[in-house]
C-alpha cells in the first residue's frame, strides 16, 4: 500500500516485522492444534476399524433380518415423505386457485388469462373456418 508523506512523494509501506518470540509462539500453537486434531483423527479411524471388525460378524447373522427391515422403513418415510410434499402442494394450489376466483391476481394469473384469451380465439377461427 502506498502513503503519501507531506512532501507529495508515493513510498511504498514497509511490511512490519513481528517479533521472533510472537513467531515462536504462533508456530507452537500451530503444532499443539495440528498435532492434537491428528492424534483425534488417527483414534477415530482406530475405533471405526475396531468397531467395523466387532459388527461384521453381527451384520452376517443378522442381515437376513435387518436388510427387509431397512428396506420396510425406508419405504415408510418416503411414503410419508411424499404425502406431506402431495399435501402441501395440493394446499399451495388450491390457495392460489382460491386468490384466482376471488380476483386477487396471485403470480402467474396474467399467464393463464393471456392463454385462455389465446384458446378462445383460436376455437372462434376454428369455428368460422368450419361455418
Amino acid at each position: 500500500m502506498a502513503e503519501q508523506y507531506p512532501t507529495g512523494r508515493l513510498t511504498a509501506a514497509q511490511p512490519q516485522q513481528q517479533p521472533r518470540s510472537h513467531l515462536i509462539v504462533k508456530t507452537a500453537t500451530a503444532l499443539t492444534a495440528g498435532g492434537s486434531l491428528l492424534i483425534l483423527s488417527s483414534l477415530t479411524l482406530a475405533g471405526t476399524v475396531v468397531a467395523l471388525t466387532i459388527a461384521t460378524p453381527l451384520l452376517v447373522i443378522f442381515s437376513p433380518v435387518i436388510v427387509p427391515a431397512v428396506i420396510a422403513i425406508f419405504l415408510i418415510c418416503s411414503g410419508f415423505l411424499a404425502s406431506g410434499g402431495f399435501g402441501v402442494a395440493s394446499v399451495s394450489v388450491l390457495s392460489w386457485i382460491y386468490r384466482y376466483f376471488t380476483g386477487k391476481h396471485p403470480p402467474g394469473s396474467g399467464q393463464l388469462d393471456t392463454a385462455q384469451e389465446r384458446l378462445a380465439g383460436k376455437a372462434r377461427e376454428i369455428k368460422e373456418r368450419a361455418e
